[in-house]
């Protein structure tokens, strides 16, 4: 009969060199690699009653008071940082143009408007910020918010793309010239996105940079019923790219610095005093610098869609989509659990460094382009 076992025989046959492959490698007291019997419990059931043991409530009672409290402190601990880690999670990419056509309720791209790629991705950075898992967590005051550290400052590196981004829609691309009248509602949403980051209530950050989101959502709306402006120029285009130049310039700065590189800082700052950033801080600046490079992708791939017109030059074209590669990039996954900032050619990686010089490419790239809408 197929599947019987001889008398003597073991239950599980063993592979080559004594090994069975349908079952984990295990050390004998011969020496021999035998099977793992499966009817022996596992590590890891072991290692879960053994907790379900010591957090019993007998177990409580035998051990005392100070034992219970030990041990809650300890679950508690273990259950914020399982939460912390969990809110830590950097936000995903997504796609602008397949976000806008859905809010629009169009069948494709040609059937949006000129700026409502721009507008809908400043909505869902806006709306990643606030609705992540944790929520907006630079001005929670409880725990376990406020025991995070690099997330809040990645939320304020986004935020402050963000900002950039609206005040160049207010201030410039939505404006014919320079003495034209304010979009109302992009006057609106503009200073509800540069409230203080920190407070907590009496109003709260979310509240106002919701408003800001709202006002955003009518701006948009106006421009599906062509009651809005968007001027896809190359004037408009380089006044953003000025901005986005100084802050790349100045992320890459400090990130040097924070990783004791001084030759890729600038000759103004050399002239101080050169100092290293201290370790506790040093993965805060790394954090801001990804999260304004993450918000800086989507907003030059919306930019990429709603000024085509002008950067049909193939030279314009590969000149954007190099600062955008450039980004992408320096967004790739780490496997430390700290952020290293390893010296020379030691055993240990720059995280600092290496994001340096990813924004320091794009940002050169940035530069590039920026005169290359100058000449026309």
């Amino acid at each position: 009969m197929r599947g019987a076992t001889a008398p003597g025989k073991p239950e599980y046959p063993l592979g080559f060199f004594g090994y069975n492959r349908h079952f984990p490698r295990r050390a004998t007291p011969t020496g021999f690699l035998m099977a793992a019997s499966p009817k022996r419990p596992g590590l890891l059931k072991s290692f879960f009653g053994a907790i379900l043991r010591a957090y019993h409530p007998r177990t409580m009672r035998e051990k005392g008071l100070l034992w219970t409290v030990t041990m809650l402190t300890i679950l508690v601990l273990g259950i914020f940082l399982a939460i912390a880690e969990y809110w830590g999670e950097e936000p995903e990419e997504f796609d602008v143009l397949a976000s806008a056509i859905q809010d629009a309720g169009v069948k494709n791209s040609r059937e949006l408007p000129l700026g409502y790629t721009y507008a809908t991705t400043l909505i869902d950075i806006g709306e990643t910020l606030l609705y992540k898992p944790g929520g907006f967590l630079v001005n929670d005051m409880f725990p376990p918010g406020v025991f995070e550290d690099n997330m809040p400052m990645w939320e304020y590196g986004a935020l402050t793309a963000l900002r950039d981004a609206t005040s160049a829609l207010r201030n410039h691309i939505a404006r014919a010239q320079s003495q034209s009248k304010e979009d109302p509602d992009l006057a609106q949403a503009e200073p509800f996105f540069y409230f203080d980051h920190t407070s907590w209530q009496l109003p709260s950050s979310e509240s106002e940079y919701q408003k800001g989101i709202e006002a955003m959502m009518r701006y948009r709306a106006r421009l599906m019923k062509r009651e809005a402006s968007f001027f896809s120029r190359a004037d408009n285009l380089r006044q953003y790219l000025e901005i986005l130049e100084k802050r790349l310039g100045s992320l890459s700065n400090r990130l040097s610095a924070s990783a004791g590189d001084m030759s890729q800082v600038s000759t103004e700052e050399k002239r101080g005093v050169a100092t290293k950033t201290s370790w506790w801080n040093v993965d805060d600046i790394f954090f801001e610098a990804r999260g304004y490079s993450w918000a800086a992708i989507h907003i030059l791939k919306a930019i990429e869609f709603d000024f085509r017109d002008i950067l049909g030059n193939k030279t314009a074209l590969v000149s954007l989509q190099s600062i955008i590669h450039e980004l992408e990039d320096g967004q790739a996954p780490f496997l430390s659990p700290i952020i290293l900032n390893g010296d020379g050619f030691g055993i240990f990686a720059n995280y600092s460094l290496t994001l340096a010089n990813y924004i320091a490419r794009a940002n050169a790239a940035t530069i590039d382009l920026r005169n290359l809408l100058q000449q026309g």
